[in-house]
């Protein structure tokens, strides 16, 4: 298999900012949850800090992922639920980390009301496509 192709501005369509428009792979679908700020213990790191919410929520999807034998390479699509958008360049900071400008995935960002938590400020859920 090879890496997915990214397409971050198709023809007729505005120029993508942060993320590419389109993704395509062939291989084995893994989906990650919705990860939350929460350290190996479950204790919540970063209580009212969006960047330190953001870091730890990376390394929980950089773990999960590696559980499945894939890497922020293979991620097809995230999205962001977010408390509040003024959390997105954390969150972009955090995502720089682990996913290099040439391989940024499909995104989708969506303010919401609550999570489940009050605490936290932010879930990030990925799409990645590994070789069968």
């Amino acid at each position: 298999m090879s890496r997915p192709t990214r397409i971050p501005a198709p023809e007729g369509v505005a120029p993508a900012a942060q993320y590419a428009h389109v993704v395509t792979a062939t291989g084995r679908l893994v989906a990650v949850s919705g990860q939350l700020p929460l350290d190996e213990h479950g204790a919540l790191v970063g209580e009212g800090d969006p960047a330190a919410q953001a870091r730890q929520v990376f390394e929980n999807l950089r773990r999960c992922l590696a559980a499945a034998g894939a890497t922020f390479d293979d991620v097809v699509k995230l999205t962001y639920f977010v408390t509040d958008v003024a959390h997105l360049p954390a969150v972009r900071e955090a995502r720089a980390a682990h996913v290099p400008d040439e391989r940024l995935p499909a995104s989708s960002a969506v303010q919401v009301a609550a999570l489940v938590r009050p605490e936290f400020l932010l879930e990030v859920e990925a799409l990645a496509v590994v070789a069968a």
